[in-house]
């Protein structure tokens, strides 16, 4: 029963985690966003928020907001930040960015099937030419030789990308205890991207706890001075992550 206990409580501190760190990925976006269309803001009409959020919408925000606060103020605070902090003192840059590529490369199944169900075939060449390259020229994925060499970028698809563009354009804007900010339409998608993740059909339970913690300590690690820079500049992070969040979806089903 102890071991059960210990099993499931790992569970939820990891994916709260990985909630945390897209959480801090995404506000920091959202800050570059902001300040590149602050120059261009006054020359435009305000539009409906319905139209700027391509049909996705906030209903729950009430809810949603306490749930941000929950996640950023206390386990970002107290658990994931000061984790990172101490992982990047110990790890250096070099080593941080090697193993954020090697998971990015493993996740070409979720983008190469995606980009075809959507029809972006040449998303999904360059998804096969990233890989190929990749897999023999960078080490097995450890160095991105296909962007740095050839210029050839990754696709960045998902399930929910797919779902909207077959025409589940309208969802529900969500945030939960310890996952990251999503739409029902998105949370959806995740679950069938998690299926496409090969290492969860080849290692153990306990091997994948420690690939999720290590991914998850090295994304903020990576991330530390961009989300205090984001803290430091932005009244409103729940509205600036949301806002961005869903934006940023609509554009990507929309290309």
């Amino acid at each position: 029963m102890e071991t059960r206990g210990a099993s499931r409580l790992a569970v939820i501190l990891i994916v709260g985690a990985v909630g945390l760190s897209l959480i801090g990925v995404v506000a920091g976006e959202a800050a570059a966003q902001a300040k590149e269309e602050a120059g261009g803001a006054g020359k435009q009409n305000a539009k409906p928020a319905e139209e700027e959020m391509g049909g996705d919408y906030d209903p729950w925000e009430p809810f949603n907001d306490k749930m941000f606060t929950f996640n950023h103020d206390y386990l970002d605070v107290y658990v994931l930040k000061p984790a990172a902090k101490g992982y990047d003192v110990v790890v250096g840059d070099g080593e941080k960015q090697l193993i954020h590529n090697v998971f990015d490369f493993i996740g070409f199944p979720k983008r190469f099937v995606n980009s075809v169900l959507q029809g972006k075939w040449n998303g999904a060449g360059r998804e096969l030419a990233r890989f190929v390259i990749n897999a023999t020229l960078g080490g097995a994925g450890m160095t991105d030789v296909a962007k740095y060499q050839f210029g050839i970028e990754k696709s960045d698809e998902d399930t929910g990308q797919t779902f909207g563009v077959w025409g589940w354009r309208q969802s529900r804007y969500l945030v939960l205890p310890l996952v990251p900010p999503l739409t029902i339409r998105d949370g959806t998608g995740y679950l069938f991207d998690i299926a496409m993740d090969p290492i969860n059909y080849f290692i153990p339970f306990a091997g994948g706890v420690g690939r999720y913690v290590e991914n998850t300590v090295n994304e903020r690690a990576l991330n530390l001075e961009t989300f205090e820079s984001v803290e430091e500049g932005t009244l409103d992070l729940y509205s600036a992550v949301r806002n961005f969040y869903l934006r940023n979806r609509e554009k990507k089903i929309r290309e």
